[in-house]
């Protein structure tokens, strides 16, 4: 409220200087005052200021150039990085040269066209010539940025090679987990009622399936207990009876998951699941699947130019080949503490900032020494008979999933 009275009351002020300006200049050339209207001579020194203008406009332009140039991102750490940063520039290129002249002639007719009261504009109804130049022009330029720009897009959003590493980026309010698709290459079956605090991003295997079903028949059998002891038609008996409800829905849907074919349930046993910082290889195509849990995310690694929106439901996919490790570009900028980041480019939430996550890049022999040391997602699963005490514990919190229902 207090805004919109301030708003009201700018907007009031600048209608009565409007006015009270009027009432001056009328009452000016009643009394045979000064006119507002400029001189012939005042509007010649504005005509010569506009070339004086220009001449520091365009050096304030070529000085921001100079000065942010080195500011932006460095080369390109990946191969198609390098198409989008030449047709960038090319657009760029484009833009600086549309700029340069509009402004110029801008400028110009500004001294050339200056008012006098000798001479009178020429009215001009139509012209097919002028009307030509600006429609084709114009068409030209965009055609060949189209064309350009699609060529390009074509050549990088092409089919992943079949020996691409597959790697899943998973995030989630606020932060992200990688997930290798192990010596299998190929990323295990997933569902959002598999999430628990051991298997972060609901991967589906026999041993996932027994964790998941202990834990929440361990959950129904404590809410029963608590049911026998609560007051009858109370509210916390219509809570507990909800709850129960959602168990042993999710109870189903996750013993549904055991009909799956083997092939189905055994891909995921050798899923590798990072937190913190990843592993990929220089040189090797690497194919990356994205999902998320909640709301949308958008997967943003600045130095390879790859960008792609994570949306919960469904999964999208990008593929790069990284082309210089991290030790080569701390070398290229001079900064031993460079790290190239995965970051969120949406806003999803008061910890936004906070959504990043360290990418090395390695050579070929070091990456898979490294991912060879890494637990598999079976050697992570913890033992199921190892639940039961866990469950007391951890009573209605160990299945953090099962508090969505859909």
């Amino acid at each position: 409220m207090t805004t919109a009275l301030i708003v009201l009351a700018i907007v009031l002020a600048s209608l009565a200087i409007w006015q009270l300006l009027r009432v001056f200049e009328g009452t000016s050339k009643l009394k045979g005052g000064v006119s507002f209207v400029p001189t012939d001579g005042e509007n010649n020194y504005q005509s010569k200021a506009m070339l004086l203008f220009m001449i520091g406009y365009f050096a304030f332009f070529a000085w921001l150039f100079v000065e942010y140039t080195p500011h932006l991102l460095p080369e390109s750490a990946s191969e198609h990085g390098v198409v989008l940063d030449q047709l960038l520039n090319f657009n760029f290129l484009i833009i600086t040269l549309v700029f340069v002249v509009t402004h110029v002639f801008l400028f110009y007719f500004a001294y050339k066209y200056v008012f006098s009261k000798d001479r009178k504009a020429y009215f001009y109804t139509h012209s097919n010539k002028l009307e030509l130049l600006w429609t084709t022009v114009p068409a030209v330029f965009l055609a060949v940025i189209i064309v350009y720009g699609l060529s390009a897009w074509i050549d990088i959003t092409d089919d992943a090679p079949e020996d691409a590493l597959v790697i899943e980026l998973y995030p989630k309010q606020f932060d992200w987990t990688a997930r290798y698709s192990g010596a299998d290459s190929t990323l295990g079956s997933s569902n959002y009622n598999m999430i628990s605090g051991t298997n972060p991003l609901g991967v589906i295997t026999n041993g996932s399936i027994k964790e998941m079903k202990t834990g929440l028949l361990d959950d129904i059998a404590y809410l029963e207990e608590e049911l026998e002891a609560a007051p009858k038609g109370g509210v916390k008996e219509a809570e507990l009876l909800e709850t129960m409800g959602k168990r042993k829905r999710q109870l189903e849907r996750v013993s549904s998951f055991e009909g799956l074919e083997a092939a189905s349930l055994a891909a995921g046993n050798d899923d590798v699941l990072v937190k913190n910082e990843f592993l990929i290889p220089r040189g090797k195509s690497v194919n990356f699947i994205f999902r998320s849990r909640d709301v949308i995310h958008s997967a943003y690694m600045p130095h390879f130019r790859a960008q792609m929106n994570c949306v919960p439901g469904m999964t999208t996919n990008f593929h790069l080949v990284p082309t210089k490790t991290t030790e080569e570009m701390r070398e290229i900028t001079g900064d031993d503490e460079f790290e190239y980041y995965l970051l969120c480019n949406k806003i999803c939430g008061a910890a936004h900032y906070n959504m990043k996550m360290v990418i090395k890049v390695v050579e070929p022999e070091e990456y898979y020494a490294w991912l060879g040391q890494q637990k598999t997602f079976a050697e992570s699963i913890q033992p199921v008979e190892d639940t039961e005490g866990m469950a007391a514990e951890n009573k209605l919190t160990g299945n953090e999933i099962s508090m969505i229902e859909q």
